[in-house]
């Protein structure tokens, strides 16, 4: 499936959607590039959404951007299983300033149950971490991640239901 909205900026669509499809009994993948992109793989300047993502927020399983939220998650704020920024949140954090995680490296405050920097789970990370509205925030969503997990299987078990759907409506079809 794709979609381009006619809406253009500096030549990108505003939005693109643009998933995988069967072509010649082969998978395509689907590319998406815009303003607002989502895709198997995404090019997104403002919105990336996809299992590759790259843009000013990239989501999905590999995720680069200034704020990327994904499996593997590089970006100046980085928040995923494994995350590398300036700033990085995750199961596995490396940062340049600040990480926070299962296991937290970072050349200055880090928070997690192994911490590398020179302020490692000591009141000064902790006030780092706590001082900011924004990673107030993430450490907020971070605790709660396991929702985050079921939100993403939606999408997953809605596509199963409808295409179990779509296979019944079939044989009732053929059948009558």
């Amino acid at each position: 499936m794709t979609y381009k909205s006619q809406t253009t900026l500096l030549g990108f669509p505003l939005v693109h959607v643009a998933t995988a499809e069967m072509r010649d009994g082969r998978i395509v993948r689907g590319i998406a590039r815009g303003w607002i992109a989502i895709g198997d793989i995404s090019f997104g300047v403002i919105v990336s959404i996809g299992a590759v993502s790259i843009g000013g927020i990239a989501l999905g399983g590999v995720g680069l951007g200034l704020l990327s939220l994904a499996g593997l998650s590089i970006g100046v704020f980085a928040l995923g299983g494994v995350a590398v920024g300036i700033v990085a949140m995750g199961g596995f954090a490396v940062a340049w300033h600040a990480a926070m995680g299962g296991a937290a490296i970072a050349r200055e405050f880090a928070l997690g149950e192994s911490a590398i920097a020179e302020h490692a789970n000591d009141e000064a990370a902790r006030e780092f971490f706590s001082g900011s509205g924004f990673l107030a925030g993430v450490s907020s969503v971070m605790r709660n991640a396991r929702w985050l997990v079921l939100l993403a299987a939606l999408p997953v078990i809605q596509a199963v239901l409808r295409r179990k759907r779509e296979k019944e409506h079939e044989v009732r079809s053929t059948t009558h």
